[in-house]
């Protein structure tokens, strides 16, 4: 199997990693509009640079294309590949629009190829256990929850990069490209989303961003269970995130890698969990590594992988309906 990275920032050095020490694939390319970032990736991958996805197509044939790029490049990039049978597997957000969304679903239906999203966190040990004792029934019925993400970015992560703060290029701001892990959390343990209601604005950079720098959100999932959603980057530090579901029988807090549960005798139990490494920045989870193994498991048994399309779209929709309700200053309906 022949793989290449599109995009070689910060995240694109994980993939780069994972293929190289962990996957039985071959990394035929890096490929970058800014040639040094390329070239740089493609000698520590021991691989070759390119300026553009379409000379390295000229030049390469391959299986798989890992999307690393600015959000507005995903699907794009993504049709661009799956018109061609290569596999993909991208970056989030998946789509940064509703109508990307639809033409992401119209390219899947026009080719045999499969695409896969890196939602790392759901790979994390204490993402796997929540759930797990969620489907046990052991906590009982769910009650309520809340996901707050409270991360700082100052004005320099912004005027240093060529897309970040712009809406064109990075479809938003906070929940977008931080806090999109710690909304997908909610949707993964909760279940379908009905209805949101948002609202968002920007605190601390007016002058220097395009996009919002705090969004909060209501959510009403099935089975009348409501959630609250807070996340900002014009924190002063970069706090774990957290999320929390009152159940009848318990409370079940993760704050990032870390879970707890409280009873409601007053006694608290910390889950053993799993010891794995964290690739890359801290907060990204420890994840990633899995995630790609199972993708390209997947695909090597013919399987379908746990986190495509049809998969995510709860997921993306609620990241969309979020969107469009803190725009429109109305209650969003879901399905």
């Amino acid at each position: 199997m022949k793989s290449a990275i599109v995009g070689c920032g910060n995240i694109a050095q994980v993939h780069g990693r994972v293929l190289t020490e962990w996957i039985d694939t071959q990394l035929v390319g890096a490929v970058d509009t800014d040639i040094e970032k390329a070239q740089k990736c493609a000698h520590v991958w021991q691989t070759k640079a390119y300026g553009s996805l379409e000379e390295m197509l000229r030049h390469e044939r391959l299986d798989v294309l890992h999307i690393c790029t600015p959000h507005n490049l995903h699907v794009p990039m993504a049709e661009y590949a799956l018109a061609r049978n290569i596999h993909v597997f991208m970056e989030k957000p998946p789509v940064i629009s509703w109508e990307q969304f639809q033409r992401l679903k119209q390219a899947l239906d026009s080719t045999e190829a499969k695409l896969g999203f890196c939602y790392q966190n759901r790979f994390n040990p204490s993402v796997q256990e929540t759930k797990n004792i969620l489907s046990s029934g052991r906590a009982g019925r769910i009650l309520g929850a809340r996901g707050i993400v409270t991360w700082n970015r100052g004005a320099a992560y912004y005027t240093e990069s060529t897309w970040h703060g712009r809406l064109a290029s990075e479809g938003g701001g906070v929940l977008i490209n931080q806090a999109i892990h710690t909304l997908d959390l909610l949707q993964y343990l909760l279940g379908r989303p009905l209805a949101v209601e948002a609202s968002m604005t920007n605190h601390h950079l007016k002058n220097v961003i395009e996009v919002e720098d705090t969004m909060e959100a209501y959510i009403r999932f099935e089975r009348d269970v409501c959630a609250s959603f807070y996340a900002t980057n014009a924190y002063c530090a970069d706090v774990p995130p957290l999320v929390e579901i009152i159940c009848e029988n318990m409370k079940i807090r993760m704050e990032d890698l870390e879970l707890t549960i409280f009873y409601p005798d007053g006694s608290q139990e910390k889950p053993k969990l799993e010891y794995r490494e964290a690739l890359g920045k801290s907060y990204w989870g420890t994840g990633h590594r899995y995630c790609i193994m199972e993708f390209y498991q997947a695909l090597e048994q013919g399987n379908r992988f746990a986190l495509d399309l049809p998969a995510m779209e709860e997921s993306i929709r609620l990241m969309l309906g979020v969107y469009e309700s803190a725009r429109d200053g109305r209650v969003v309906e879901l399905v």
